[in-house]
């Protein structure tokens, strides 16, 4: 596969497979688990395809799985920081926002209460941010940016990641607070992005997702142990 298909390759996959995750999430709203594993299939095979099919990026591949020691101890203490502006945040507009339409809509769209939640928060924060990570940052940010430019890796992958979490919240805000998410998600993809652009792994970002992930969840848990 020449440079240029390989370009295309990775957008055009990229761009189907959020599209794809965002109607399973709007529209189509399996049971969380159905939607975990098509989650899966889209967000690990299809780069994996990529990779068996270029051969000689296999090496680069592994690199993405290789973490750096030293860059550990410094996404730990960011992630933590993360953390903290989360659940601070929360605890600002929460006697300025009612927030339980969150809690509502996981119920009523993915099965998600307060019988289960443990075990999807461990999904969530440990597996889903593992996949989210590979896919938008090791794919599309890092593999992209190999073939083509910076600003486009950049772009495409911090955009990319953004739109994908429309379909996830659907309904879930107002309109302001809606694009307030969107916009700090695309910050946050850029962020994650420049975390992993001298390692060329995904430990960095995965570490502080991971944090975010917990700090959202343990919200979630207590917006739905309060409906």
């Amino acid at each position: 596969m020449k440079a240029r298909q390989r370009v295309i390759y990775i957008i055009l996959t990229v761009s189907l497979c959020a599209l794809a995750m965002g109607i399973v999430d709007a529209i189509v709203k399996p049971p969380y688990f159905i939607k975990s594993l098509i989650k899966i299939a889209l967000f690990m095979v299809v780069p994996l395809l990529y990779f068996a099919l270029n051969r000689g990026e296999f090496k680069s591949f592994k690199r993405l799985f290789i973490p750096e020691k030293k860059m550990l101890f410094r996404a730990a203490l960011l992630g933590v920081g993360v953390f903290s502006v989360i659940i601070v945040t929360y605890l600002v507009c929460r006697n300025i926002y009612d927030f339980s339409t969150v809690a509502e809509k996981l119920t009523s769209d993915s099965g998600v209460n307060a019988d289960n939640f443990i075990y999807v928060s461990i999904y969530i924060s440990f597996v889903n941010s593992l996949l989210e990570e590979f896919f938008f940052r090791g794919f599309a940010f890092i593999t992209l940016k190999r073939e083509s430019s910076r600003l486009l890796a950049y772009i495409f992958s911090s955009s990319l990641f953004t739109l994908y979490h429309i379909g996830m919240t659907s309904g879930w805000f107002n309109p302001l607070l809606l694009v307030l998410m969107l916009v700090g998600l695309f910050i946050g993809g850029c962020i994650f992005n420049y975390l992993n652009e001298k390692s060329e792994n995904i430990y960095m970002s995965w570490l502080v997702h991971m944090c975010a992930n917990f700090a959202i969840n343990l919200i979630g848990m207590f917006l739905l142990n309060n409906m």
